[in-house]
């Protein structure tokens, strides 16, 4: 019950606890009858103190404790230190590339080839105005899995995890989803759909007890299949405003160069790595680039080269 409420908040199905606070206070001198049972007598809350005295008042202290924070990273203020994640690494959502036509109806199916090595993910997914969700259809990840109280901002909200063993046995290109969309005007499908923390934090959990980022790659079927060729994604999100993902797909390690560029040439930003044999990806804030509108990015190495735009917008 404890993990459908969360999921609830997570998706923002629910926007508040049901049958309870965000925040509860526990009187730091209590000791609990039963420490592994903290449930079994009530716990004091309240402090009461009678003839207010006029200095400071001493031994009046409280533990608070974040309600659903399972991994200790809540900000109780301002000034709260807050444990930043390393992501290891990017989680990817795959569908294969398409040509959308206003008016028309397409089935969007997602795989993603590292399933089996995760526990699960959650993001949110962003569609702009070129298409609308006609639907949701079940693969692995079910009705429960989406949250759509956003849908009219142009987000869907996902989180997922494996609920058994189940994903010792899953095979490679096990269907998890599929988005059926109607396209509103002439538009490849990496140009409306994308990736973003906006709603419900982007992130994907390994069994080895990392985090990645999660991304979705685009591509041909045999693209998909196969990181024998290079091939540079649409950024996601797009447009976007803050910050987007570049992603790239190596056929061999290599440094990398990606150069951004206004509409006349002039390089605003260029970044240097060295890039692994398959997907890669680069994050890119707007803050950094000092523009707005549209621009172009272009990623090369040694022996390949791809330019695609992107919009900054304010």
């Amino acid at each position: 019950l404890d993990l459908i409420q969360l999921r609830k908040l997570i998706l923002s199905i629910d926007t508040e606890f049901a049958n309870n606070t965000s925040w509860r206070f526990v009187e730091e001198a209590y000791v609990f009858p039963d420490p592994s049972n903290p449930w079994a007598e009530q716990f004091p809350e309240v402090i009461n103190i009678n003839d207010l005295p006029a200095t400071s008042i001493m031994d009046a202290d409280f533990v608070a404790v974040k309600i659903g924070d399972v991994n200790g990273d809540a900000a109780a203020n301002s000034f709260a230190v807050v444990d930043e994640r390393s992501y290891e690494g990017t989680f990817a959502l795959q569908t294969d590339e398409q040509e959308l036509k206003a008016g028309n109806e397409y089935r969007v199916s997602f795989t993603a080839a590292e399933l089996a090595r995760i526990e699960g993910y959650q993001a949110t997914l962003t569609l702009s105005n070129g298409v609308e969700l006609v639907d949701i259809v079940s693969g692995v990840a079910t009705e429960d899995n989406f949250g759509l109280a956003y849908l009219g901002e142009g987000m869907i909200t996902t989180s997922w995890h494996w609920a058994s063993e189940a994903s010792a046995k899953a095979p490679t290109g096990i269907e998890l989803f599929t988005l059926v969309l109607r396209a509103n005007s002439d538009v490849m499908l990496s140009e409306v759909l994308g990736v973003s923390s906006a709603v419900t934090k982007a992130e994907a959990y390994g069994k080895d007890g990392s985090f990645q980022d999660v991304a979705i790659e685009f591509g041909s079927a045999s693209a998909t299949a196969s990181a024998d060729r290079f091939e540079l994604y649409q950024n996601q999100p797009n447009p976007f405003k803050g910050e987007t993902v570049i992603g790239f797909n190596l056929p061999e390690a290599a440094q990398v160069t990606i150069t951004i560029s206004d509409v006349t040439g002039k390089v605003l930003k260029l970044y240097r790595q060295d890039g692994s044999k398959g997907y890669n990806h680069i994050t890119v804030k707007s803050s950094e680039l000092a523009a707005t509108g549209v621009v172009q990015y272009t990623v090369s190495t040694g022996t390949h080269s791809a330019t695609k735009r992107m919009v900054i917008v304010e």
